[in-house]
């Protein structure tokens, strides 16, 4: 927009601290939730540190998290080391990393700090808005176990073929990292130690049962 001049023929040099060179209505500036004159509401929430105005979702601000946050308040706390607003099921329940939200979610890459969208606090601690496996640490994100026997029933009823049937290879769990010599099996392969899917081949070396 440009800031030449405004109905009186005020030019942008002589309205002084009546906003910036883009703004032309030449009023002062007065952050407020409702108007001084008429009394119209602005937002039925308004934030005077934030500056924000919205519906009521029955918002708040935190202090230590310097932004605003949907609520309600007295569902959630602030993690002093996480340095973020959890929910309060968490509290003493969860992992704290500290200042945790100071990064994009490693999925969508969004700022989770400033995100509307809620993140998963996983049982690593790490944080991300969506997944079953945290891409950081490589952890589980869910309680996968009804879907690991899933995998057993799959497993059982896919036989390998012959020169598949004698091979084992070295693996290791994400889960518990723990490390273990299983059959190979191209739909998955089973920890030994605390039965999760989510291993990875360690080393490229398969051993045939009847060399063992």
């Amino acid at each position: 927009m440009a800031a030449t001049a405004r109905e009186d023929g005020a030019s942008g040099e002589e309205r002084g601290q009546r906003g910036c060179e883009h703004y032309d209505r030449g009023c002062l500036l007065k952050a407020q939730q409702t108007c001084e004159e008429c009394s119209t509401l602005f937002g039925e929430y308004y934030c005077d540190i934030c500056h924000l105005f919205d519906k009521d979702k029955k918002q708040y601000h935190c202090e230590n998290c310097g932004i605003c946050r949907i609520g309600p308040k007295e569902d959630f706390f602030h993690c002093l080391k996480c340095n973020l607003c959890l929910a309060m099921n968490l509290q003493g329940r969860h992992k704290c990393i500290e200042n945790v939200s100071r990064q994009n979610c490693p999925i969508c890459l969004e700022d989770i700090h400033t995100s509307r969208v809620v993140a998963h606090v996983l049982p690593c601690g790490h944080l991300l808005h969506r997944g079953y496996r945290c891409p950081l640490c490589m952890h589980s994100a869910l309680d996968m176990t009804r879907y690991w026997r899933q995998l057993d029933d799959e497993v059982a009823q896919t036989p390998m073929p012959s020169e598949y049937q004698n091979m084992t290879v070295d693996i290791l769990c994400n889960d518990c990292n723990g490390r273990s010599t299983v059959q190979f099996h191209i739909l998955g392969m089973k920890c030994k130690i605390c039965e999760s899917y989510n291993t990875a081949q360690a080393g490229g070396r398969r051993i045939s049962l009847d060399q063992q």
